[in-house]
């Protein structure tokens, strides 16, 4: 962290003074670079890893500028215009401009699709500020004239490169088209691909490079490993770490395989919620506000859900399904071990799999320590994840009428629990302190209704099918 003060860089009091009530009082490097010239109005091309601090780096100019500006709003014309690629890094984006913008007085509105569109155009109609959105939802009601970009005076592009991952790009470049060529725009970006340069040259006028916390340069305070193991031995294994004290986000590849291991683990006792395109928003909220809240301490996801992630204190990042390229491993990894903390990320890799995992490291620029690993029992999971491992019968259980594919809390498991350090001791009622000790980043899990287990326990033989192919 920098020793310089968020005041030095030409942060207004008020909003430092916001941040400072959140703890938050030294800027990371991505924010010292690019704080100054945001602030200033030139246009800003920053590349920072994923948890590098980028989100407060864009919304403190955006509404020291706003303010700076006087304008009042008017109907349909947001002033500001931040783009991001998935409903969940939108959300989290609003939840952190929430109090820098009260401290002044602005309003601001999410726009994505999975929802009705009624409360957003309503929100519009009476005028917004800040416009927080997915490129799709936004071109919608553009196109019904529920929403005019002649306005805007700062635009933010967040997740640049994921965005053209995802093939948003063309609906970017026909929203940035319509926002005043004389407006400021603040590109952030975790790597810089041709297709985001090529943003960068048509949409960025004279624009400040600043780099800090490369993608493509590990975190120091990250441990990255790889544990060899059979393929019946995968999910015993997860179980084994994921039970351990701290909050645990594991990457399958696909969408069914994410809702298939979601079952697996809430069955073997992990309290578990999934997140993946085939969630409802009513769903995928509730998920992660049950992840947040501690009632689920493991969270399975897909890669297109990962740059959405953000939750403090995720103490490990597993990759179950290791994944197709380094830059979603990277991605992926960045949901530990963010802004300055410590974290472990680990792969699970099966025989069939040596090649790939061994060049998708090489390609990401680590070196991770490989274990061979022949099941739960193993000591090496002792070390990535120490402390008491804890069990809930039946795991994290769904709401009546959740809806299709989702793991959403209904209940905790319920307000008894065994305690077993060994085996055959007589049950006892008995509460669960608080997760904070055993893995770096703590977290809080849910205590009530679990069962502990000994080493090794919890294993057995499962079914070839494997998580990753989905559910059969």
């Amino acid at each position: 962290m920098s020793t310089t003060s968020f005041i030095d860089l030409g942060v207004p009091a008020t909003l430092a003074d916001v941040l400072g009530a959140r703890g938050i009082t030294s800027p990371t490097p991505i924010q010292a670079a690019t704080l100054p010239d945001s602030l200033a109005g030139r246009d800003v091309l920053g590349r920072g890893r994923t948890g590098s601090g980028k989100t407060y780096g864009f919304l403190l100019p955006v509404v020291a500028r706003l303010v700076a500006s006087g304008a009042r709003r008017t109907p349909k014309r947001p002033r500001a215009l931040i783009l991001a690629p998935t409903r969940e890094l939108v959300s989290q984006i609003d939840e952190a401009l929430a109090p820098l913008a009260a401290a002044h007085g602005l309003r601001s509105r999410t726009v994505f699709g999975g929802v009705g569109q009624n409360p957003q155009v309503q929100a519009l109609r009476a005028g917004v500020d800040v416009l927080i959105a997915c490129p799709g939802r936004l071109e919608d009601l553009i196109k019904q004239g529920a929403c005019d970009l002649g306005g805007v005076e700062v635009t933010v592009l967040d997740e640049a490169d994921h965005m053209a991952d995802l093939g948003f790009l063309p609906a970017v470049r026909r929203l940035l088209e319509q926002t005043p060529r004389n407006s400021q725009r603040l590109l952030f970006s975790a790597t810089l691909d041709n297709a985001v340069n090529v943003l960068v040259k048509r949409f960025l006028t004279d624009p400040v490079t600043h780099e800090a916390d490369s993608a493509s340069s590990p975190v120091a305070a990250m441990e990255h490993h790889v544990l060899h193991v059979q393929h019946e031995q995968r999910v015993p294994v997860l179980v084994d770490l994921a039970s351990a004290p701290g909050r645990t986000v594991v990457f399958t590849r696909t969408k069914h395989g994410a809702k298939a291991l979601a079952r697996q683990l809430n069955a073997r006792g992990v309290p578990t919620v999934e997140l993946h395109g085939n969630l409802a928003q009513n769903a995928r909220t509730r998920n992660m506000d049950a992840f947040h809240s501690g009632k689920a301490t493991t969270l399975v996801a897909t890669d297109i859900a990962a740059r959405g992630i953000h939750v403090d204190d995720v103490a490990l990042v597993v990759h179950a399904d290791p994944p197709a390229e380094h830059k979603a491993y990277l991605h992926r990894s960045g949901r530990t071990a963010r802004a300055g903390a410590a974290g472990k990320v680990i792969t699970l890799m099966t025989d069939q799999q040596v090649r790939d995992v061994r060049a998708l490291t090489r390609a990401a620029g680590i070196n991770p320590t490989t274990t061979k690993v022949s099941g739960p029992g193993h000591a090496i999971l002792r070390t990535l994840a120490p402390g008491e491992r804890v069990l809930v019968a039946g795991g994290l259980a769904v709401e009546a009428g959740s809806g299709s594919g989702s793991s959403g809390p209904g209940r905790s498991g319920g307000g008894n629990r065994r305690r077993s350090g060994s085996r055959g001791q007589a049950q006892q009622t008995a509460q669960k302190p608080g997760r904070g000790a055993g893995r770096a980043g703590g977290g809080q899990k849910s205590g009530a209704g679990r069962a502990r287990r000994g080493n090794g326990s919890g294993g057995g033989n499962h079914s070839p099918a494997s998580f990753s192919r989905g559910a059969r």
